[in-house]
């Protein structure tokens, strides 16, 4: 049997251990059951990149189909409960090779070549007391200092501890250590690097962990505010500030996002200096359908942006394919979004959007340059009846630089989830 074949087999035996054990629970313990959920996410990705100038590679292409069965069961009774999830996730290339590869599709072994498919397995221990819930295991986090990449057929997954608390009315409480992870296109657990975009770090810089923690609290309907604090273990430390706003105006909705992101080095400073005050915010408003959106990204301080290799940075010019963090680099964001519900065809919407950045430096010179980003994307969900919810996503950018390669860029995504219970 192939090698591919035995590790998807893997994944699919210790689940089915898994199931087994929780409908096998006693029935003092029914709710870990009655209160469990499970949902197949099925991802088909055709994703074609050109470079239009410089060495190397000068075409990705390839075309794969996810699957991602997720199962999360309910509590045991009792004061304290206790629970177990799992991620069961599958890649399945359908087209590849040739020099097509890098898309991050598919992992990229020794040879140069893709496997046919490659599989992982995720089991999630949680224990729950009141409003407290203490999750070890495989997580797929969304935060302002550490946020997976899921714009693959499988997520980026992070393994470790997270407590999240909500003991007290409008505020939340995030906290724990993460010490691996497991990219998009791997099946390997391994430890977390420093992103060195455009050389603005030494490449191949690993950690030993990430510890962060945060807090959320929702002021009024309106307005919510974000603190979060995160150290990558002798590489960096961070401090996040976040203001949402939304408020009703002239019909439509009026909405503000603000953050600053500070960074400095910490500890042996594996990758050297960092300096970086990350300031940027989105100021929108939505009427009738129509949402219009400006955007503005500043970064001072000696370095670039820094975070974790592999995932999104959460910053609001962070596009498509580029992320404009290069120090010294300011960045505004034009952008367009419409519901063509408004005009009697639900499930149907588009958005186009331009970035420009400016004053980058260009790391091994005295130089300054300039890169812009156009993105165009239609999408559209079923809304009834056997295919309901399938969605169809067309995406396209163009992607120019003055120190880094051109791109354009297709994608074409199809996914549906099928509740199974």
């Amino acid at each position: 049997m192939p090698i591919a074949s035995r590790q998807a087999l893997l994944p699919a035996n210790l689940l089915s251990l898994a199931v087994s054990a929780a409908l096998l629970a006693p029935a003092a313990q029914a709710a870990f059951v009655e209160d469990s959920s499970a949902n197949l996410v099925m991802t088909n990705i055709y994703l074609n990149r050109d470079f239009r100038e410089g060495d190397g590679q000068n075409k990705r292409e390839e075309w794969g189909q996810g699957f991602l069965l997720d199962i999360q069961s309910g509590y045991t009774e009792g004061t304290v409960g206790f629970g177990l999830d799992a991620l069961g996730m599958l890649g399945v290339k359908l087209d590849s090779g040739g020099g097509r590869t890098g898309t991050d599709l598919l992992p990229v072994q020794d040879d140069g070549g893709t496997p046919d498919e490659f599989s992982r397995l995720g089991l999630t221990a949680k224990v729950k007391a009141s409003a407290t819930e203490l999750r070890y295991g495989s997580h797929v986090p969304e935060l302002p200092v550490v946020k997976a990449s899921d714009s693959r057929l499988l997520p980026q997954v992070f393994e470790g501890g997270l407590l999240t608390s909500s003991e007290l009315a409008g505020l939340t409480f995030t906290g724990g250590r993460l010490d691996k992870v497991i990219d998009r296109a791997s099946t390997n657990s391994e430890d977390m690097l420093l992103n060195s975009k455009n050389k603005r770090f030494p490449g191949g810089i690993a950690a030993d962990h990430l510890d962060l923690a945060g807090l959320d609290y929702q002021f009024n309907t309106n307005l919510k505010g974000r603190y979060f604090y995160a150290e990558l273990d002798d590489i960096y430390r961070q401090n996040f500030f976040n203001l949402l706003a939304s408020y009703p105006m002239g019909g439509g909705t009026l909405a503000a996002d603000l953050r600053l992101m500070l960074s400095d080095d910490t500890g042996a400073a594996n990758a050297g200096k960092v300096d970086n005050r990350a300031l940027n915010g989105i100021l929108s408003y939505a009427h009738s359908g129509h949402k219009l959106s400006l955007n503005y990204q500043d970064m001072s301080g000696d370095t670039g942006y820094a975070y974790i290799d592999g995932s999104d940075p959460y910053l609001v010019n962070f596009s498509q394919i580029n992320d404009f963090a290069n120090p010294d680099e300011k960045s505004w964001q034009a952008r367009y979004d419409y519901n063509f519900a408004a005009l009697g065809l639900p499930g149907l919407s588009a958005l186009a959007r331009y970035t420009r950045g400016d004053d980058a430096t260009v790391i091994g010179s005295a130089k300054s340059g300039g890169e812009w980003e156009r993105d165009l994307e239609l999408k559209y969900v079923v809304q009834s009846g056997p295919a309901k919810n399938l969605y169809v996503r067309l995406r396209n950018a163009s992607f120019h630089s003055d120190f880094a390669r051109d791109a354009d860029e297709n994608r074409v995504i199809v996914g549906y989830t099928l509740p199974i219970w």
